[in-house]
């Protein structure tokens, strides 16, 4: 046979390869998609079990604020029973600020905020708010590496129907700039 003959079979042979390759690196990088999105679930659902026995707490000293404690019950149902990455940041967020009205509360009770379990379960929840952003960030890198994979050429010729996936934003309330006053 000719020379040309097994030229072609092999060019044939290493477009195959990358092909499947290309085509591989989409599906790792889908794959990485969904376990960045496990990583802020779990943090969800671990901060989702600190929340009651926070509330039970605060119950003890401010037992009258029950429109705070209904409210951050409601947040905390809603983002557990939320579907998809979007829907729950979006309930992940509310329930941020009403734990904020709630924190607000604890202020202005100075045994509530001696309380050592008040103190231990505030921390723990400050611990799971820093893993949520670590696991947000890692979830924006690995949906950006994924939508570069499928979008920039060649990796757009092997997409296979896949579309881009949503980063997660970071809520309006927290991109305003705190205000420090000392009077």
């Amino acid at each position: 046979m000719e020379p040309v003959f097994w030229i072609l079979i092999a060019l044939v042979v290493i477009l195959l390869f990358y092909a499947i390759s290309k085509r591989n690196g989409i599906v790792r990088s889908e794959n990485q998609v969904a376990n960045a999105w496990s990583q802020i679930d779990v943090q969800l659902q671990r901060r989702g079990e600190l929340i009651p026995n926070l509330v039970e707490t605060v119950k003890g000293y401010a037992a009258h604020e029950k429109g705070v404690f209904a409210a951050v019950s409601d947040a905390r149902a809603a983002m557990v029973s939320a579907k998809g990455p979007a829907e729950k940041m979006k309930a992940s967020n509310a329930l941020t600020a009403t734990l904020g009205r709630l924190f607000a509360i604890a202020e202005a009770y100075p045994e509530l905020k001696a309380n050592t379990n008040f103190l231990q379960l505030q921390d723990e929840l400050s611990h799971t708010e820093n893993k949520v952003a670590f696991a947000r960030q890692a979830y924006n890198d690995a949906v950006t590496y994924f939508n570069n994979a499928i979008t920039v050429f060649p990796g757009s010729l092997f997409r296979g129907g896949r579309s881009k996936k949503e980063q997660l934003a970071v809520p309006e309330a927290s991109k305003a700039v705190p205000k420090v006053s000392f009077a």
